[in-house]
């Protein structure tokens, strides 16, 4: 429920339970002044007049103890009537806000195409959302916890609830209009039957998983993986460069690639740099001169990698260049070519 709905509800319930509690403090000082009751009868006399449970008096009232107890019980279904309906609209107010919240999202989950999803919202969704986020990559989370959802969910993180596993809940993500999906559950056995439902409905998306076991690699390459990430198997060998070749691991940490205003290292389509009806080389497009950024690296629509190519390497239109510099070296690259 939206801020001001919580506040105004808030406001009325505040109210409510103040007219109730005046209520019992009127009934419990009229009955001791008037009847001359103790404190407990008095309060005893004021909670079953106003929940009219018919019991009886502790003793006869008289005449002005009668009249007391009249108005007492009709101020009462006044103010209980009026709790009541605060409560009840709170109630179903919350869950009809939540249904149309739900809507609202779905809704703008099934506008999304050319997307990402990401099933699981543990540490490493996080993460990949955090970094999708700062490329500014639609991508819709796969989540089955209702209380992560509650507590993450934002007009920037659109959530599904369900099971990954489900292809209904795969097609709520909209499976058949996304280019990548990145399955990072916790459990192999989970991730291996993401992988397969994703690969029979979407057969041309990029599926990277997540593995816990190196056993689980092959497994899920079968399944239809384009790439399998092993967290634990990434940070051993990161440790063990750090002491291996230290300055080389810090020099390559520092490149960042943290978000579009502020990286070192870019990858950029051919196609986007020159009209293919003409090829050109990497002398050719002089990025060097023209951005200060260095090309360290060319891809061509094999998928094999040149590491550090030659000025008179042709690029294909399929390709693809890695550059290096500085962000505002990037920056430039971008606007000159007009990369989004």
């Amino acid at each position: 429920m939206n801020t001001f709905m919580l506040n105004l509800f808030r406001s009325k319930i505040v109210i409510a339970i103040g007219l109730l509690i005046f209520l019992l403090i009127i009934g419990v000082v009229g009955f001791m002044f008037m009847s001359g009751y103790r404190w407990i009868d008095a309060l005893y006399m004021t909670v079953i007049t106003v929940t009219t449970v018919g019991f009886g008096e502790v003793r006869p009232l008289d005449d002005a103890s009668k009249m007391f107890t009249i108005f007492l019980i009709l101020t009462s279904i006044v103010i209980v009537g009026y709790a009541i309906s605060v409560i009840t609209e709170f109630i179903l107010s919350k869950n009809n806000f939540e249904d149309l919240k739900q809507k609202k999202m779905q809704k703008k989950i099934d506008n999304l195409s050319d997307h990402i999803i990401i099933c699981g919202y543990g540490r490493n969704g996080k993460q990949a959302a955090h970094k999708l986020m700062a490329y500014k990559k639609p991508f819709v989370i796969i989540e089955r916890n209702k209380e992560v959802i509650d507590k993450y969910q934002s007009e920037m993180v659109p959530f599904v609830l369900g099971n990954a596993n489900e292809d209904e809940i795969l097609l709520l993500a909209g499976i058949e209009r996304a280019t990548t999906l990145i399955s990072a559950l916790p459990n192999d056995a989970d991730n291996l039957f993401v992988v397969l439902s994703a690969r029979q409905i979407n057969n041309e998306m990029i599926i990277i998983s997540r593995a816990s076991q190196e056993t689980s690699y092959n497994k899920l390459k079968l399944a239809g993986a384009n790439n399998v990430i092993l967290p634990d198997k990434i940070g051993g060998d990161h440790m063990a460069s750090l002491v291996v070749v230290p300055d080389l691991i810090e020099f390559i940490d520092n490149l960042s690639i943290g978000g579009k205003s502020n990286i070192n290292i870019e990858e950029i389509a051919v196609s986007k740099l020159y009209d293919a009806s003409n090829i050109k080389t990497i002398r050719d497009l002089d990025l060097r001169n023209k951005t200060g950024c260095n090309v360290i690296g060319y891809k061509d629509g094999n998928g094999e990698y040149i590491i550090n190519p030659e000025a008179e390497q042709p690029l294909m239109p399929n390709g693809k260049i890695i550059v290096l510099g500085r962000p505002e070296q990037i920056m430039k690259l971008n606007s000159i070519y007009n990369i989004k």
